[in-house]
């Protein structure tokens, strides 16, 4: 269960990483907690660059039968947009929100991996 979960994760990651998504990596917290598995975390360069991330992850999920639990609203100065597939949650962050929570650091327990930009 945990590959094929990884799989969905990683496929998602793909989708961000297609649309030019930065410094993106998938957290892997099946060790940690028992609330989800991974983590898939990118950055945007702005909120026009995030709806875009959005849309290449919602269609990729689509696509692949993966219904988000949650899909977020975006407004013009969100810096943080989450998506939970219950399973994996992704988190497409603003740059400045990204240095600032750091989540790759705060779940430095789990086992990171990076995606090559």
């Amino acid at each position: 269960m945990k590959t094929e979960i990884h799989e969905q994760a990683r496929g998602c990651a793909k989708a961000l990483s297609d649309g030019k998504g930065l410094e993106i990596s998938i957290i892997d917290l099946t060790e940690l907690g028992s609330w989800t598995d991974f983590f898939v975390v990118a950055g945007a360069t702005s909120i026009t660059h995030m709806r875009g991330l959005l849309r290449n992850l919602e269609e990729h999920a689509h696509l692949q039968g993966i219904a988000a639990l949650r899909r977020p609203q975006l407004q013009e100065d969100d810096e943080w947009c989450l998506v939970d597939y219950g399973d994996f949650v992704v988190h497409i962050m603003s740059q400045g929100a990204r240095q600032f929570y750091d989540l790759e650091s705060l779940w430095h327990e789990g086992q990171i991996e990076r995606l090559a930009e």
